[in-house]
């Protein structure tokens, strides 16, 4: 039996699966903790399974690329391309987070309407209210957050006591706790089912933002994912890791950030109010990066020409290309109608801001930035437990990989 989705066809897993989105699983981490000896499992994984790599979607943001691995498809079809996008009747920079703004079903919400038993487990709580849209939340379904896990019904999350059940104590919104909590609820899921089930299992980027590849910090917590890793498969489950975007330090070789404020920029050249900056990477929290990513849209008014924006624009610094709302639709696949007149792409070493007013650092406590959205960032690692039959196998090595085909992949490529 086959399931359709956004001209998909998945089948219905015979025995567990289980998909890690790594968030910011850049392959610089996969090389450096492989090569420190601290991830034996995945290394086995890469060995004698299946190893590519794969693209994320455009912008490199968390939110658009779990959305396009949850439907199998780009923003365009989805319809979520960042956090925020500007409303232009009201001027009001409106949040893109809610289920309310995806125009597509989800993998999850099919597959555990069509009996298979089904869990999406992330660990901010804003993810899983779009990732569980549509999902039935009975007949052993279940989907929550690490973050929320202490505030679980079972009406909303198809779970009660989720502290209890996964045996952890409620993990702090800054720490890799966060994310194993995430994938301790997956191994648990998949140990309490009689039937074949289906996970998601979504980390955060806490640990990557802060700490380099090679950091001790970040190849204990990569040799904590490859533990569990090891438990999922020995439960003979299908593991497949990929991840929502790559991540790049911002700074001089001094440690300054490399930022481009580039609403105080067109300010000075243009005049206040001719342009509006918006940050869609922005998020409650500030710790992470700062509101500070790799891409932003500019919305021109009253007599500004776009392409007068953008002549300016391409001569700063660290930026690495603009391009008008339409032709960025086109090249990444984005819903045009919240698309912005221009949009901006730093340079790897580089993120984009608004006015130094408009981000709050302090939460850096002085440390690299280490951030993502631009195309720098787009290179992720797609990983299988298993080798792939032939036909995907042809596949793979036949067009450009994307971590939103990492569900077909697990579901219908491997042997």
């Amino acid at each position: 039996m086959k399931i359709e989705l956004n001209g998909v066809n998945y089948r219905i897993p015979q025995s567990p699966v289980a998909v890690i989105c790594v968030d910011g699983g850049d392959p610089e981490y996969i090389e450096a903790a492989r090569k420190a000896g601290a991830i034996p499992a995945i290394a086995r994984f890469m060995e004698s399974g299946f190893t590519g790599a794969a693209h994320c979607v455009i912008p490199s943001f968390t939110n658009p690329n779990n959305l396009s691995i949850a439907t199998g498809a780009p923003p365009a079809v989805h319809g979520v391309s960042g956090n925020f996008y500007l409303d232009r009747h009201t001027g009001e920079a409106v949040p893109m987070t809610g289920p309310a703004m995806m125009r597509s079903r989800t993998i999850f919400d099919v597959f555990s309407r069509a009996g298979v038993e089904t869990a999406v487990i992330t660990a901010k709580d804003k993810l899983r209210r779009q990732l569980g849209k549509g999902m039935d939340m009975g007949n052993g379904n279940i989907c929550f957050s690490s973050q929320c896990a202490d505030r679980c019904t079972l009406l909303e999350n198809g779970i009660q006591d989720a502290l209890g059940w996964v045996g952890r104590p409620l993990p702090g919104m800054y720490s890799d706790a966060l994310s194993l909590f995430v994938l301790d609820a997956g191994i648990r899921f998949l140990e309490a089912g009689s039937r074949p089930r289906l996970a998601y299992l979504s980390l955060t980027d806490y640990v990557q933002h802060r700490y380099p590849p090679d950091h001790p910090v970040a190849l204990e917590f990569f040799q904590s994912i490859d533990r569990r890793c090891a438990k999922l498969d020995r439960l003979g489950a299908t593991v497949a890791l990929v991840a929502d975007h790559g991540m790049k330090d911002k700074c001089a070789a001094d440690g300054a950030y490399n930022i481009i404020y580039l609403q105080d920029l067109l300010d000075r050249r243009f005049g206040t109010g001719k342009t509006r900056v918006i940050c869609p990477i922005t998020d409650a929290f500030v710790g992470h990066h700062g509101a500070l990513g790799g891409f932003v849209r500019v919305y021109c008014f009253e007599d500004l020409n776009v392409f007068d924006a953008i002549r300016f624009i391409e001569s700063i610094d660290g930026v690495e290309s603009v391009l008008a709302g339409a032709d960025a639709a086109s090249r990444f696949g984005l819903p045009l109608d919240v698309e912005g007149d221009a949009v901006v792409i730093a340079s790897g070493a580089f993120c984009i801001g608004m006015t130094p007013g408009d981000h709050d650092l302090e939460g850096l406590h002085g440390e690299r930035l280490r951030s993502h959205g631009g195309i720098s960032e787009r290179e992720v690692p797609f990983i299988l437990n298993r080798p792939l039959n032939r036909e995907y196998q042809a596949r793979a090595g036949s067009e450009q990989l994307m971590n939103y085909h990492i569900f077909e992949y697990a579901l219908n490529g491997v042997r």
